[in-house]
């Protein structure tokens, strides 16, 4: 199955679940990352289920925050 995983092409030999494509693109954190399939965030709820299906497009997203505002007033 060939898919799009942030922005590059890539090939599988079978279907992945989410989480498992988490894992053999060896994402960093995969519990803090947020994922996108064809434009719609999916709920973390469903990794362990929702297939990755050929000409799939998934995007990785990490959200940051933390910083402090001390002394910037």
């Amino acid at each position: 199955m060939k898919i799009q995983v942030n922005g590059k092409k890539v090939e599988y030999e079978n279907e992945l679940t989410v989480k498992e494509l988490l894992k053999e693109e060896d994402v960093d954190m995969p519990e803090m990352v947020s994922v996108e399939l064809n434009g719609e965030i999916l709920a973390k709820d469903k990794f362990d289920s929702q297939l990755i299906k050929d000409g799939d497009q998934v995007e990785f997203l990490y959200f940051m925050g933390g910083g402090s505002n001390d002394g910037l007033h």
